[in-house]
C-alpha cells in the first residue's frame, strides 16, 4: 500500500502513458466514451470521481498483468 500514495498523486494522462495506452484504447477497454476519459486527464488520480477512479485504478496500475501467465 505503499506505493498506492504515489499513484494517486500521479496525472490520469502520466500512468496511462506508462501503461502504453492511448485515451482511445483506454476508453474502449473501460466501455466508455474518448471524451470521459481526456476530461480527467489532466487530474491527479486522486481528484477523478469515484465510479470512475474504481474502474481505472486496476487497469493503471497494472493489475492484469500479474495474471499473464508468461511475464
Amino acid at each position: 500500500m505503499f506505493f498506492q500514495s504515489r499513484i494517486m498523486k500521479k496525472t490520469v494522462k502520466e500512468l496511462r502513458k506508462n501503461q502504453g495506452y492511448t485515451a482511445k484504447e483506454l476508453a474502449e477497454k473501460l466501455k466508455l466514451n474518448t471524451s470521459t476519459i481526456l476530461k480527467v486527464d489532466d487530474f491527479p488520480l486522486k481528484d477523478v470521481p469515484e465510479p470512475l477512479k474504481s474502474k481505472l485504478l486496476p487497469i493503471l496500475r497494472g493489475d492484469y498483468t500479474d495474471k499473464i501467465p508468461w511475464l
